[in-house]
């Protein structure tokens, strides 16, 4: 059983070591909102989300006053929008009408940000699929909370190669329709490989098929509480302590973020799913995933040894996240994006890090290639290739891979772009810029691996 005591003894970790709740989102199925009315479909939308959510905002606030913890983010997930708008949109322009719609809800809610704009094409594209890939750019666009995603591939089904080349060209398009704002249309928009159905973190999040109506999902995030304890420990520290001091503190971490959602759940009379237990990092000093493993031993992250460094960290976090909580879903795991990072930004700076090496590093961290900002005249297919890279990490390793790039229009390499906020800023690395479309341009799906085999 969970108590206040239990958060009063993490008080030292909220006021000195940024530990926070990352996030509360909502995931609310829209199935039951789809007709063949375009006006209908996007009335009952409206209606469903501003009925369900109307309170998330002010529960989450009242939960960080009363027991202390920032909740940072409140946000929104629904149902992959390519199968509610498969009825009533016939263009590209429809479904950029359910996007205003969707931005609308979320303004009036009052969430951070509304994650569903999705479509999930892993082994093929139906026509509603590909509609609404094509309208991301326009929609990115025109919306200030709307987050979009593409599921292009699974262990179990391969990697759909044409929807990875469609998504090089989207990714482009998208950039250059928000080019007034450094391409920020990019940075709410994901490319996955075993996208689950439960994530609660931005831009990836969507509300699955096989959940309920309506759940509560929870981030929690710590790297400055990790960062701490072990900048603490001796130099000479060998692995089994530094292991166990990593699992504690995952520990206390998670109890944090387990409290929050069982009564964020009970006061919204909405069921409770996951505790996602990433270490998300934000450019708050200190409150970095690439600091923590300089102090696990490395002069900057990218250093020989940072992908073991980061294996270790990923699985401690993990088994230390399991034991406070009964339901652990999502992404779980340590993100490392470049721009919220402000140690995965030194690193870049410095020459430790490259794009090659944020690669290798995504084999055995939590997500993939994410707000990594790169030259604005990158070619299409070159960023299909990075996503098929990363996909097929995903795929092989059986677990969720990303690509968040933003090729920023006007920008060349060692240039800084601002994004702001949580988004941070982030200079412009470069991309190998050998050939790949003969690769990228062959029609089909590249096969799921023999080990996805599993009956």
């Amino acid at each position: 059983m969970i108590n206040i005591s239990e958060v009063l003894e993490t008080n030292k970790m909220i006021e000195q070591e940024n530990l926070d709740v990352r996030t509360i989102t909502m995931g609310i199925s829209l199935l039951d909102c789809a007709s063949e009315n375009l006006s209908q479909t996007c009335q009952n939308i409206y209606n469903k989300i501003t009925t369900l959510a109307r309170d998330l905002v002010t529960t989450g606030e009242q939960i960080s006053r009363e027991f202390g913890v920032p909740i940072v983010n409140k946000r929104i997930s629904i149902t992959p929008l390519a199968i509610v708008g498969s009825s009533c949109c016939k263009s590209t322009k429809d479904y950029v009408e359910l996007a205003k719609t969707l931005d609308k809800a979320a303004r009036v809610v009052g969430v951070n940000f509304i994650g569903g704009f999705s479509a999930v094409v892993s082994k093929g594209m139906t026509s509603s699929d590909e509609l609404l890939i094509r309208s991301i750019p326009e929609a990115m666009a025109c919306t200030e909370r709307l987050c979009s995603s593409v599921n292009v591939g699974s262990t179990k089904t391969g990697i759909n190669m044409d929807a990875v080349r469609l998504m090089g060209d989207v990714i482009l398009e998208t950039a250059e329709m928000t080019k007034e704002y450094d391409s920020l249309g990019c940075a709410k928009l994901v490319v996955l490989c075993n996208a689950p159905d439960d994530n609660p973190f931005m831009a990836g999040a969507f509300h699955g098929v096989s959940e309920t109506d309506a759940i509560i999902n929870v981030g929690v995030s710590g790297p400055g509480v990790v960062k701490y304890v072990l900048e603490h420990l001796p130099e000479n520290t060998d692995f089994e302590v530094l292991c166990e001091t990593i699992k504690k503190t995952a520990f206390k971490i998670t109890r944090v973020g387990q409290l929050v959602a069982q009564e964020a759940s009970r006061r919204l009379n909405v069921p409770f799913g996951i505790i996602d237990l990433s270490l998300a990092p934000t450019p708050a000093i200190g409150d970095s995933v690439a600091d923590i493993l300089k102090c696990i031993g490395l002069e900057q992250a990218g250093a020989p040894g940072t992908t073991a460094a980061l294996a270790l960290l990923n699985d401690q976090v993990k088994k230390g996240g399991v034991m406070a909580s009964s339901y652990v879903g999502g992404l779980s795991g340590a993100f490392i994006p470049v721009s919220e990072d402000q140690g995965m930004i030194d690193a870049v700076n410095a020459g430790a890090l490259t794009i090659e090496k944020l690669e290798a590093m995504t084999c055995v961290c939590s997500v993939g290639l994410d707000m990594i900002a790169i030259p604005g005249d990158t070619k299409a297919t070159t960023i299909s290739g990075i996503i098929a890279d990363e996909a097929a990490i995903g795929m092989v390793n059986q677990k969720t891979t990303a690509v968040r790039i933003i090729p920023v229009i006007g920008k060349k390499v060692g240039d800084i772009v601002e994004f702001g906020g949580l988004l941070g800023y982030a200079p412009i690395m470069p991309v190998n810029t050998f050939d790949c479309s003969v690769f990228v341009n062959r029609k089909g799906r590249i096969p799921a691996p023999i080990h996805s085999f599993k009956n």
